[in-house]
């Protein structure tokens, strides 16, 4: 009996969900991942593995190098630049595209991506009463409505609540920005226009700070191997279908960096 119930409790502790808090307090106290700068208050987004973190990361890297190069006899390895010509991220289209629509909120000083935050007029009878908004997610639709109805009883309007017609924030008019709450706060007036964020980190290359000086770190770890193909297939001694493998570094500036190290900058 002894045995049984021990078997038990340990299926049912296994079970038990671990908190994002308790996985990231874990990998400190083991040395796995520590918070970046964090003896000067530390940097949202970044982070440094710790001891045996690093040796995770190591092991990992080479078994997938293992399985994925060494293995098989259609694939070779390469490491390229962090920072290639501009003109590389000009003709794979990052320049001009590499970006996310964002609006800030003022009081709350937050930052949402403007095609995830929903928004709708509320209207009764015809008459518009005010606004709703919410950052898109699971049953956002439904919460939506909600609110509204909430915002109808609270305002003590008689008559049909129309159906309400959804948009993102990308839509909203110069007129309608003044009315739609944060969904940070609740609050209208606070949002900004929708403005475009690049997600890619510049630098400068050289000695001198001007626009001829400007690179940017890779945002994609695959562009090097496009950019070096003919270089591949004139000394790899390989022939189509090949395969390329890299491992390392990629840099985006990451808008909302969250989820520990699985959402970071």
């Amino acid at each position: 009996m002894t045995a049984t119930s021990t078997t038990n409790q340990s299926t049912s502790d296994a079970k038990t969900p671990v908190s994002m808090e308790t996985l990231v307090a874990f990998c400190k106290r083991k040395g796995f991942i520590f918070q970046a700068s964090e003896i000067y208050g530390g940097l949202n987004g970044f982070f440094d593995y710790g001891p045996l973190g690093v040796e995770l990361k190591n092991n990992l890297k080479a078994a997938w190098w293992k399985t994925f190069v060494h293995d098989r006899d259609d694939m070779v390895g390469l490491d390229s630049a962090i920072i290639q010509h501009p003109k590389v991220w000009e003709a794979s289209g990052h320049v001009a595209t590499f970006n996310d629509p964002m609006v800030d909120d003022k009081e709350s000083k937050l930052r949402f991506r403007a095609d995830h935050l929903m928004y709708s007029p509320v209207k009764v009878a015809g008459e518009i009463i005010g606004y709703v908004s919410i950052l898109k997610g699971e049953n956002y639709e439904a919460e939506m409505n909600e609110m509204a109805d909430k915002m109808k009883r609270k305002l003590g309007k008689q008559g049909a609540l129309e159906a309400l017609v959804i948009k993102p924030f990308t839509d909203a008019t110069e007129a309608e920005i003044p009315f739609i709450p944060s969904p940070a706060t609740g609050k209208a007036g606070s949002l900004t226009s929708a403005r475009k964020f690049n997600l890619m980190f510049k630098t400068t290359v050289g000695a001198m700070e001007d626009s001829s000086a400007f690179a940017y770190l890779r945002p994609e770890t695959a562009q090097g191997i496009f950019t070096n193909f003919r270089n591949v297939v004139d000394t790899g001694r390989v022939k189509i279908p090949f395969g390329v493998a890299q491992i390392g570094k990629a840099f985006r500036n990451e808008i909302t960096p969250r989820n520990f190290i699985f959402r970071v900058r």
